[in-house]
Formats: C-alpha cells, sequence, structure tokens
C-alpha cells in the first residue's frame, strides 16, 4: 500500500505530513508533492512492455544498415573475383588462351560471330531504349502499371526469346535474324523506364559494365576449359532465389525491414548470380564452338549462344545502374 501511494503525484495538505505544528502563513495553498519511486514489481507482465512480434519486426522501418549484408555480400564476391583473376592469371594452370592457338579456323569464326551478335544485340537494345523513350505513344504503354502489363510484358520477354531459341539458323538475314532483332527491341523497350535514372549514372553503370564483363571474361579464358560448367545447379538456385525475391518485392515496400532484405537480395544477390552465370556462359560459347561438327546438318548457332551472354550483360547492367543512382542503400548524405 505505502509503496502504491508514493508512485502518482499526491496532493496533500503539508501540515499533515509534519509531526511539529506549522504557522499557516508559511504554508501555500495547493502544495504539490511529487514522489518519486518505481512501480512495484507485478508477475502479470504489463501490455505496453510487451514484445512485438515477428511479423511486426519483419514490417517495422528499415534501419540503416538494411543493405549491409548485401553489400558485405558482393565485396566478398569482388574479392573472390580479383583472387580468381590472380590465380588464373598467373599461368598456373593451363587456360583456354593457350590452346587458342591449336584451334582451326572454323572453331574462331563460330566465337567471332557469336560475340559479334553479342555486342549487336546491345547496340540494338540501347537504340530501342531510347527510341521507345523520346516517344510518348510507346513510353506510356511500356510505363503502365497494373497485373495486366506485368504480365504481358514477362510474356513478351519470354515468348520472344522462346521463339528465337526455337527456329533454325541459317547464315545471312533470314527469319531468325528477324526474329532475333525483334526479341532484342522487346527488351530495349522494357528497360527503357531506366533512362530517367540521368544519362550520367547511365554512362557510369555502362562503364563499371564494361569493366565487370571484362574482367569475368578474362578471368573465364584464362581459366581451364571447363572449369565453370560445373557450376549450373549452384547459379540456378541461386537464379530462383533471385527471381523469387524479385516477386515478393513487388508486394512489400523497401521501407520495411522484410522488404529491404528481399530488395537487397534481388539486387546484389543477382548481381553476384548474374556474374557467375557470365562464368558459365562465357566458357560454354567457346565448348559449343569447340565440339560443334563442322560438317553438320544444323549449322552452328552464334545467335542461340549468344543470347545467354546478352542477357547476363543485361541483368549486370541493370543492377549496377540501380546501384550507382542511389537504389542500393548508398546514397550520398
Amino acid at each position: 500500500m505505502l509503496s502504491r501511494m508514493c508512485v502518482g503525484r499526491s496532493v496533500l495538505n503539508v501540515s499533515q505530513t509534519l509531526r511539529s505544528p506549522v504557522p499557516q502563513n508559511l504554508i501555500p495553498k495547493n502544495y504539490v508533492i511529487r514522489n518519486y519511486a518505481r512501480e512495484p514489481r507485478s508477475r502479470v507482465a504489463s501490455p505496453s512492455h510487451a514484445q512485438p512480434s515477428v511479423w511486426a519486426r519483419l514490417m517495422a522501418p528499415a534501419g540503416p544498415n538494411a543493405f549491409s549484408l548485401g553489400k558485405g555480400a558482393l565485396a566478398g564476391a569482388s574479392a573472390v573475383g580479383l583472387g580468381a583473376l590472380c590465380f588464373y592469371g598467373s599461368g598456373v594452370k593451363p587456360g583456354i588462351c593457350q590452346e587458342a592457338h591449336l584451334w582451326p579456323k572454323y572453331v574462331k569464326d563460330r566465337i567471332q560471330a557469336t560475340y559479334g551478335y553479342i555486342g549487336a544485340s546491345l547496340a540494338l537494345t540501347a537504340g530501342s531504349a531510347y527510341t521507345v523513350f523520346r516517344t510518348p505513344v510507346l513510353f506510356n504503354l511500356v510505363a503502365r502499371n497494373g497485373w495486366m502489363s506485368i504480365i504481358m510484358t514477362l510474356g513478351l520477354m519470354i515468348g520472344s526469346g522462346m521463339v528465337v531459341r526455337g527456329m533454325d539458323y541459317k547464315p545471312g538475314f533470314g527469319a531468325k535474324q528477324l526474329a532475333w532483332i525483334v526479341h532484342t527491341g522487346i527488351m530495349g523497350a522494357v528497360i527503357a523506364p531506366m533512362c530517367f535514372l540521368g544519362g550520367a549514372a547511365l554512362t557510369r553503370a555502362a562503364w563499371y559494365t564494361a569493366g565487370v564483363v571484362g574482367g569475368l571474361s578474362t578471368i573465364a579464358i584464362c581459366a581451364p576449359s571447363g572449369e565453370f560448367l560445373n557450376m549450373r545447379a549452384p547459379l540456378a538456385m541461386g537464379l530462383g532465389a533471385v527471381f523469387a525475391a524479385s516477386l515478393a518485392s513487388m508486394f512489400l515496400p523497401p521501407t520495411t525491414a522484410l522488404g529491404a532484405g528481399l530488395y537487397s537480395l534481388s539486387l546484389y544477390g543477382g548481381l553476384i548470380v548474374f556474374g557467375g552465370f557470365l562464368l558459365y556462359d562465357t566458357q560454354a560459347i567457346v565448348k559449343r564452338a569447340e565440339v560443334h561438327p563442322m560438317h553438320s546438318y544444323q549449322p552452328y548457332d552464334p545467335i542461340n549462344s549468344a543470347i545467354s551472354v546478352y542477357l547476363d550483360i543485361l541483368n549486370i547492367f541493370m543492377r549496377i545502374a540501380m546501384i550507382v543512382s542511389g537504389g542500393g542503400g548508398n546514397k550520398r548524405k
């Protein structure tokens, strides 16, 4: 009882609290006495002190270190890449570049044609993105929000890619080359809203992408033949995780802790995964060019070989552009 009486404020008459009598003229009226004491312990927990649930913690606002895990993983992957470049570049193991002088001319022509299609695909995609961005009618069609727009966009990208891969290749300009141009044009239209990031950010992202692609391609060429061809299963698992995180981030805003974690996985994790795919696809191009018979009923298809590396480069560029523009939690304060 005494402890509970000491918790709150008490408006008492001072003369009641003193043993010796005090003149009434010295005691102010309505004298307020503040008594500070701790609330007595109770076995029943107060609702205000209850721990937040797991869902409340996940939906809480994201902290300043929400992207630290993704940045750390990317830094670790970069360190591994630099170490691999030094290791394979030192010539400890005989690499593909040391065996290139043994290739017949048709193998070199196949690899040259494949990388020619890769460069042309990137140029067509950039031209398509710029054209759609400068055309209000086309840009309004691309920039629409809603489930129907998302489903149609995914359907066009996946469908056009399947059409290109399913057609037979014939030298010269034919139906497959036309379908390839349409596919790269659709990909350029899809990434056209990235032009809002600004020319400076996109230029920096392009240079950074060129450095990343050049470094990873050098690692793949300096490594022994087939060194990275056994990475398909773990890369497919990582791609599934990145794809699931990308879909989930469409429903959860990145301002929450859970949304920021998923966005970080899609951004930084996707950059690591597609870097690994670039190593795999680069060596796969060389392997296909070597093992495909010279005199075969179906000629070597440089377009199908080029599409994989083209999509890797495009995904790497998109993620680097988002990081450069401040979308990866690295805004300067």
